[in-house]
């Protein structure tokens, strides 16, 4: 039985569905944390080389608005996918809410929270991507079930 269970979600359908398959399948008595990581823009951007760095620092305001944005809209997605554990009887108390930026990169900085964190079990969502994107980066949900060592690990289709 499960008793410390990490949730990545990242706004996706399928996160949703993998908090849905831990409120109908796991015991309400196990500690869960909503684990969320957040992209950072200018990475994805490419503004890291020393030729963009005048650019990021003319407009990192706009950057730093988009990070903010991006940060608010996945504590609004992990309140109402906490609100939907606390309604299947999990207590209030034992759903947490993590978000952490980027580091290393989304599934390694998953399994190291997995890791840190000592949880027994991490569910996920099948996948979060495009088409597009899963076939030019591979999914996130795929890099977890190869990666992952000492926690179990649940894929939600």
């Amino acid at each position: 039985m499960a008793k410390k269970i990490l949730v990545a979600v990242d706004e996706s359908k399928n996160s949703m569905k993998a908090v849905q398959y831990v409120a109908k399948s796991m015991h309400s008595d196990a500690a869960v944390t909503l684990f969320s990581v957040l992209p950072d823009p200018s990475a994805a951007c490419g503004l890291d080389s020393p030729s963009l760095t005048p650019v990021f620092k003319q407009s990192s305001k706009t950057f730093c608005a988009i990070e903010d944005a991006k940060k608010d809209s996945l504590k609004a997605f992990a309140e109402k996918a906490k609100q939907v554990l606390v309604k299947a009887g999990f207590p209030s108390k034992n759903v947490g809410i993590k978000i952490r930026k980027k580091k290393a990169g989304i599934a390694r900085d998953i399994l190291r929270e997995a890791q840190q964190g000592k949880y027994d079990t991490l569910v996920i969502g099948r996948r979060g991507l495009s088409g597009i994107k899963q076939f030019l980066f591979g999914s996130v949900s795929n890099k977890l079930v190869q990666l992952a060592k000492r926690v179990s690990v649940i894929v939600v289709d």
